[in-house]
């Protein structure tokens, strides 16, 4: 295999990198020999990495291009931060190898937990990211499920929808809700395409069902903020629900859904007395969120 034609360059950088660092700092013993150049000699840092000397020699002279696992192992070798091991990976022409971090939890602010507590009657869902289910109001419990109880890997809009039997069944119109959902997916994966956690989700539900494959690979996107959803409910019967969202204000990407019915409709008294037996079976702070 021929170097990268940035090879020479990524030589450049990893002896400007190893002249940064000195042996201390490194957890390396400290020797009496005088040091002829600064920061870390070759050996050291092939010791570090756990390659041979002759091999890291080779990658400083671009004379050979790095595999993922050395550039790995380089990047705890040297210490790199984030930047630094973005610019390693691209130097190497491995960008597609970098190890991605996981993204940090998307806290819900204080007030749209207290508008989940004061909707008693109202189905309401907090959705972030990937459409993960961040916080939940006891009615929205009742109408689904308890998300308190499922693993927070598996509190996600999406993957329940596909793959929970009970929450499948509920949708009257589960192609067209379920199509949708995989549709508004899209519009997420255009505005986070490196986001590994949306990578693995797509890849999980592709594998085990046909129909989001299929769906996937059509590339419908949508961003309606409201629309009609009909459930069939185990215990009240035929619901059919107004869902509207509405987006955060400080720019998080979370919305808040919510799900209403006509007053005075069949619906409306059938979800109003499915609410009330939960709701009096639920502590006072119901709004739930992921680290519940």
């Amino acid at each position: 295999m021929n170097p990268h034609p940035d090879s020479r360059r990524l030589g450049d950088f990893l002896r400007a990198r190893r002249a940064q660092l000195t042996p201390q700092e490194c957890g390396l013993p400290e020797t009496d020999s005088a040091r002829r150049v600064a920061g870390l000699r070759r050996e050291e840092v092939a010791r570090l990495a756990a390659i041979s000397v002759d091999y890291y020699t080779r990658l400083e002279q671009g004379r050979v291009r790095a595999s993922a696992p050395v550039l790995a192992t380089l990047v705890r070798a040297l210490r790199l931060d984030d930047d630094q091991q973005k610019y390693l990976y691209e130097l190497a022409g491995r960008n597609d190898d970098r190890p991605r971090r996981r993204r940090p939890a998307q806290p819900v602010r204080p007030p749209m937990r207290r508008l989940l507590d004061q909707l008693t009657h109202t189905p309401a869902l907090v959705l972030g990211k990937r459409l993960d289910i961040l916080a939940w109001n006891s009615a929205a419990t009742a109408l689904y499920t308890d998300f308190a109880a499922l693993p927070p890997a598996r509190r996600n809009y999406i993957r329940l929808l596909f793959t929970d039997p009970a929450i499948r069944a509920m949708h009257r119109d589960w192609n067209h809700d379920a199509r949708d959902a995989v549709a508004a997916l899209r519009m997420e994966a255009a505005a986070d395409p490196d986001d590994p956690e949306l990578t693995r989700l797509v890849r999980e539900l592709s594998a085990q069902d046909p129909d989001f494959r299929t769906w996937w690979a059509e590339h419908r996107v949508i961003t309606a903020g409201y629309g009609t959803k009909h459930y069939r409910h185990p215990l009240v019967g035929d619901l059919t629900l107004d869902c509207d969202t509405w987006a955060s204000p400080d720019g998080s990407g979370q919305r808040l859904m919510a799900l209403t019915a006509e007053p005075g409709s069949p619906s409306h008294d059938a979800l109003r007395i499915l609410t009330s037996w939960t709701t009096a079976q639920t502590d006072p702070n119901p709004a739930r969120d992921r680290t519940s």
